[in-house]
């Protein structure tokens, strides 16, 4: 059994390149033999979801309302939660590792919970985040392979 990868971003493309690369890391998921959780929507969501499945993998979208019909039409097993925004932290609880694409504030509070629960954790194009002045652990590589070759690396160790 494969590991749960989550991928976390922006439900509206600020970069077009973001839905290129939240594709290309759905892809390389599936390839790997894990499964694919996000919140199961739009943007980089949806476009992880589509690589994933591109690749015959299996997807989990956490939703934030009570209708599973609104997820994505990528995604395998969709979760009806109601909890709105809440979602995010059964999002990062459930994955193994993660990648943040982009992203706005709701991006940002994945990120903090995932640094909390001391999940290994990549972005591309996303938030710095630093904690009275200095940085926070949060590796920014330019690439979907860069991403995928350091969540590797931390899920091995």
């Amino acid at each position: 059994m494969g590991f749960v990868i989550g991928v976390i971003g922006e439900s509206e493309f600020s970069d077009p390149a973001n839905e290129q690369r939240a594709e290309e890391i759905g892809r390389l998921v599936a390839v790997a033999g894990h499964t694919l959780i996000c919140g199961g929507l739009s943007g980089v969501m949806e476009a992880a979801c589509r690589g994933a499945k591109s690749a015959g993998g299996t997807t989990i979208g956490i939703l934030p309302g009570t209708d599973p019909g609104r997820a994505n039409r990528f995604v395998d097993y969709a979760i009806a939660t109601g909890l709105g925004e809440m979602r995010n932290v059964i999002i990062v609880l459930s994955a193994d590792a993660l990648v943040a694409i982009g992203g706005g504030f709701g991006t940002l509070s994945e990120i903090g919970h995932a640094l909390r629960a001391g999940k290994p954790l990549v972005g591309i194009g996303t938030w710095e985040v630093s904690r009275g002045g200095g940085p926070v652990p949060l590796p920014a590589v330019d690439s979907p392979q860069d991403a995928w070759a350091y969540l590797s690396s931390a899920l091995q160790r």
